[in-house]
């Protein structure tokens, strides 16, 4: 199945308040270009550099989703151009988004990601931490936080994941109550967004089952 068909295939099959975010990292631009073709204009890519590049040469309405681990050094790359950062993931990094956002006069919106996965590998606040940063808003000009985003486990157990989304989903809509600009839950990645759609995730990241399978060795 072509990758336009792939796409089509998984964006019939959801919501249409659901954004799919084409996860496109160490894909090439022509991919990114088939998918255009059809008029997708959201896609992720987890590393600046590769970021960057990828937006030099294609279009400009494209809207590049940061979801990957970001260093605070690498926020000047992006800040004059990035649609969303998904991983504000500590206060030293909305603290550098802020004075990069100020720098390039436009506010950058955020995802706050919390921690509700079992792994050392995965990073996030936790919600206690979250609450906190939330509190001190008006500290942060530049910064626009409009959802949140978490990462279950990576395992075969669908009820710890079930259960890992639906902390953060209920944890995501009592904030939503005291700050109504929140209004992103982006939870679930190609191996189990449908878990993530059962716990009102409204967008999603999938790669692989678009694309196929990355080769990291390339």
């Amino acid at each position: 199945m072509s990758i336009e068909k792939k796409y089509q295939k998984i964006k019939d099959s959801l919501p249409k308040d659901v954004t799919l975010v084409a996860v496109s990292k160490t894909k090439p631009i022509e991919d990114i270009e088939k998918l255009y073709a059809i008029g997708v204009r959201d896609f992720g890519e987890n590393k600046v550099q590769e970021l960057t590049e990828k937006a030099k040469q294609l279009p400009k309405d494209i809207r590049w989703h940061m979801i990957g681990h970001l260093q605070s050094n690498k926020v000047k790359y992006i800040a004059n151009f990035v649609h969303l950062i998904h991983s504000a993931d500590r206060q030293s990094l909305i603290k550098e988004i802020n004075k990069r956002g100020e720098q390039e006069k436009r506010i950058i919106e955020v995802l706050i990601q919390v921690k509700i996965a079992d792994e050392d590998s995965k990073f996030g606040m936790n919600f206690q931490k979250a609450e906190d940063w939330l509190r001190k808003l008006g500290n942060y000009p530049f910064v626009r936080p409009v959802g949140m985003m978490g990462m279950a486990t990576n395992t075969d157990d669908d009820e710890k994941i079930q259960n890992e989304f639906a902390e953060l989903r209920l944890f995501f809509e009592a904030q939503q109550k005291k700050y109504p600009q929140l209004k992103i839950l982006s939870m679930g990645m190609s191996s189990d967004y449908e878990i993530a759609l059962q716990e009102k995730a409204n967008m999603l990241r999938v790669g692989s089952k678009i694309f196929g399978e990355r080769n990291y060795d390339e």
